[in-house]
């Protein structure tokens, strides 16, 4: 059932449906007071999906992710008919998007974010149950401004019309504050703390030679593995932006044990299997790759059939280092 409502209260119910699929912005719309509407002949049909979204907010759910330039966002719905008014409304928003075709003016933080709309960039992903949202910015201020969308976005999907309805403050930056770790590619391990004006930002395309020689407890996570889901988010959210790194890992010495299989590693330990690979598969899904010392895993009595399918074995640690530098890889040793 569409509710009846006053002039704001449709401009406000249009940004809140707009939220649900991560907030399009739009530059335009400043000259009119309040953020009121010129009434084209979509409007009707827009806020018809608009009021659907908000009345059903409870069989939506949403997800944001941060990313160090902005967010990523799912919207989504098991119900098929809610699922296609998303889509819907999603096609919407970016057709008004690209007319600048701005809205809740009224709205402190929407103004604002409207203002800097040519500073922000959108990307839209329709899925089988709604569609997945990428907002980013390469201005650390605007960036600031997209989270603190995203965080009430997610209150209009929590609330529907009783969200809808209130005005939302623009964020300021807090001195007092400590500063955050943040996990912007591998979750609950490497907290970064973000430099955006620092020098030598991550670089983009950065190759690295990780040489690992260090062992650890039989029944621990060996603690130099343990370090690099940091240089993973060093290179994806520490700087001014995210910076992509070919990382190669390579295993030696004490380090071959964490190279085996649960089953290999519990057979020469007596323990009951291998506390790295969880992790080491985390890094490997987000681009690591991991190398073990053919000699090495030999002289330990050991055999290739032994080794975790996510780690290559390589004649020699020896060679594997020296190709590596030689295809411009910057040694970074780990003892």
């Amino acid at each position: 059932m569409t509710r009846p409502s006053t002039p704001p209260l449709s401009a406000t119910l249009l940004i809140a449906a707009t939220a649900f699929v991560g907030g399009a912005v739009g530059a335009s719309g400043q000259d009119r007071p309040h953020g009121g509407r010129r009434f084209d002949e979509t409007f009707v049909e827009d806020r018809a999906a608009f009021h659907f979204l908000l009345e059903r907010h409870e069989a939506i759910r949403r997800t944001v992710t941060q990313r160090p330039d902005g967010v990523e966002t799912l919207t989504e719905s098991d119900d098929p008919e809610v699922a296609a008014k998303i889509r819907e409304h999603v096609a919407a928003m970016k057709t008004r998007l690209e007319k600048g075709d701005g809205v809740r003016l009224r709205d402190p933080l929407f103004a604002k974010l409207f203002r800097a709309a040519d500073r922000i960039e959108m990307k839209i992903e329709p899925t089988k149950k709604g569609a997945r949202v990428v907002e980013r910015s390469d201005d650390p201020a605007v960036v600031e401004l997209i989270r603190a969308h995203a965080k009430v976005v997610s209150g209009f999907a929590a609330r529907g019309f009783q969200e809808a309805r209130k005005s939302h403050a623009v964020p300021t930056a807090d001195a007092s504050s400590e500063p955050a770790l943040s996990y912007p590619k591998i979750p609950d391990a490497g907290g970064v703390y973000r430099f955006p004006n620092a020098p030598y930002q991550p670089r983009e395309g950065a190759k690295l030679c990780i040489d690992l020689t260090r062992g650890s407890a039989e029944d621990e996570l060996n603690p130099a593995i343990k370090k690099l889901p940091r240089f993973v988010n060093l290179y994806a959210g520490g700087g001014a932006k995210a910076a992509k790194a070919d990382l190669r890992v390579v295993l030696h010495g004490d380090a071959i044990r964490a190279a085996l299989t649960d089953d290999a590693y519990a057979a020469a330990t007596g323990t009951r299997g291998n506390p790295n690979l969880a992790l080491m598969r985390t890094l490997h899904e987000s681009g690591v790759t991991f190398v073990v010392c053919g000699q090495s895993l030999r002289h330990a009595g050991q055999s290739p059939e032994d080794v975790a399918p996510i780690v290559e074995v390589a004649v020699s640690a020896l060679t594997a280092v020296v190709n590596l530098q030689q295809d411009g890889f910057a040694y970074v040793p780990m003892h």
